[in-house]
């Protein structure tokens, strides 16, 4: 069973939409309806993406590093998001904490928020 909080592998989708490559994403929240879709945001290694005060660094001394199944230092992409069909996960990995996850979806909020 799938939830929001759960780091999973996607396929995740280049801006251009072809195809990307396998890469951990968080499930940040189910999409209303009934096809089973999910809003996601890539995680990525590459650390000098991280736009500060607004995306998270998940690293080894975290308290939840090790339930993610993360396996490096990782900045969770707040604003690289993505709704994918449930069908299209590779495999769940880990989970990050709600407390974390929280943050996330606030970063989100006030961002979609103050457009």
């Amino acid at each position: 069973m799938r939830k929001a909080g759960h780091v999973a592998v996607i396929r995740f989708p280049h801006t251009d939409m072809h195809a990307g490559k396998s890469r951990p994403v968080l499930l940040v929240a189910p999409v209303p309806g009934p096809y089973g879709d999910w809003l996601v945001c890539m995680i990525s290694t590459q650390l000098q993406q991280f736009i500060p005060d607004f995306d998270e660094i998940i690293e080894e001394s975290n308290e939840d590093f090790g339930t993610s199944g993360i396996k490096v230092k990782s900045v969770i992409r707040i604003a690289r998001l993505a709704v994918v069909s449930g069908d299209v996960f590779l495999g769940a990995i880990g989970e990050i904490s709600p407390v974390r996850l929280g943050r996330v979806r606030r970063n989100l909020s006030a961002w979609i928020g103050s457009m």
